[in-house]
């Protein structure tokens, strides 16, 4: 397992392709990390599937429907930053709103600074980045990798 640093802002995904950790980010969207924690703590992401996966760009989850159009019913006030969309970088996904985000995220597998600005970076992958370029592909996926669970590291025993 990581070193890690912070157990309050890491999270532990644990999906069917293998475990990866997030390194949350405060400093850049405080609003997004207490959500995304909270949600994490009350199971809210178990069990839900990565719905959209594009090869070289993103694997989207966070959809309880398993269709891109769900979320968890709270709207985040859009928390932009100069953080680059790179390997590793978790965002918020959003519609066309800036102030649409709700559960929905994304993890990038490569460079997609195009997005830059545009979407609320709230966490970098730092351990299993090769696990989630496992994730199966697809738009939608057929037969969708999922998350077993999401849990906040400070709570896993």
């Amino acid at each position: 397992m990581a070193d890690i640093k912070d157990p309050e802002n890491t999270l532990i995904l644990e999906t069917t392709k293998g475990t990866a950790i997030i390194e949350l980010r405060p400093d850049l969207a405080p609003g997004h990390v207490a959500r995304i924690k909270e949600l994490a703590r009350q199971g809210f992401y178990d069990g839900i599937v990565f719905h959209r996966v594009i090869e070289g760009f993103m694997a989207q989850t966070g959809d309880p429907t398993g269709t891109g159009m769900g979320g968890s019913g709270k709207k985040l006030k859009a928390e932009f930053s100069r953080e680059p969309h790179v390997r590793g970088t978790a965002s918020m996904a959003r519609a066309q709103n800036p102030d649409s985000g709700d559960s929905q995220f994304f993890l990038c597998f490569g460079d997609a600074r195009f997005l830059d600005g545009q979407y609320t970076v709230w966490g970098k992958v730092v351990e299993g980045m090769d696990n989630i370029d496992k994730i199966k592909r697809g738009e939608p996926v057929q037969d969708p990798d999922k998350i077993i669970s999401m849990k906040v590291a400070a709570d896993a025993a």
